[in-house]
């Protein structure tokens, strides 16, 4: 149901959640569906139930395998992995405290400089992380390392720039603040108020980048399901799998 006013907009949809695994509704009163497309039972967003569709399709056995989430959520496809999950490790990055430490129930990890030994993880998850780190190149090396033969990065990134070549959007400078080359911009960080800032505007050429700098071949999928509360802009996830 959809429904236009002057200044209101409100679309609402009976279906399945993947992520809490309810018959819900989903309903947005905002048309940028990407943040505000909720489940009724779990708060989570249309870019989770899609990752939580694709992990499924992909690695069917996922709740016996050893995973890693970097910055996740407080909710939707996080809370479900976690819960389901005896081998699940999650880490924030938290830069004035020791790497490898526990801060607040997280690992603290660069995802640029890990301090996992090699071939640590079946599945690396993040959500909508990869605009956000400086050294992109260095990151995925690093989670190419640190996942099995067999294994793979299962991730959602805006794909920005589609067919356009991906830009980098800021650097950071030598106290590790950003200097941004376009229009600032910032997303929510789930540890800190202020922010994160964006770094990159990929486009689909992040295949290419992905493979030339860790050798893990990438496929995008691109669900649209109202059924599953899967509709948004900017819905992609991305599957980059380490050879066996």
């Amino acid at each position: 149901m959809i429904n236009h006013h002057v200044d209101k907009f409100f679309f609402s949809q009976k279906g399945y959640c993947p992520c809490c695994e309810n018959e819900v509704v989903f309903e947005s009163n905002n048309s940028w569906l990407r943040d505000h497309f909720i489940c009724s039972n779990c708060n989570s967003l249309p870019r989770e139930r899609a990752l939580m569709v694709v992990i499924e399709k992909h690695y069917p056995d996922w709740k016996k395998l050893v995973i890693h989430e970097c910055s996740p959520a407080r909710r939707g496809a996080s809370i479900k992995i976690k819960n389901n999950s005896s081998n699940y490790i999650a880490t924030h990055y938290y830069p004035n405290y020791p790497m490898g430490k526990t801060i607040d129930d997280f690992r603290n990890e660069d995802l640029e400089k890990q301090t996992f030994p090699n071939e640590s993880f079946d599945i690396v998850i993040s959500q909508d992380v990869m605009e956000h780190v400086y050294n992109p190149k260095d990151a995925f090396m690093e989670i190419a390392r640190t996942l099995k033969p067999g294994g793979a990065h299962i991730f959602t990134v805006p794909i920005i720039n589609k067919h356009r070549k991906s830009e980098v959007w800021a650097r950071k400078n030598e106290n590790g603040d950003p200097i941004f080359l376009k229009e600032p911009e910032w997303h929510g960080n789930p540890i800190n108020n202020n922010g994160s800032p964006v770094t990159m505007h990929w486009g689909f050429d992040i295949v290419d980048f992905i493979k030339s700098n860790s050798d893990l071949e990438t496929i995008i999928e691109h669900i649209d399901n109202l059924h599953l509360g899967i509709r948004a802009e900017y819905i992609e996830v991305l599957v980059s799998s380490k050879p066996i």
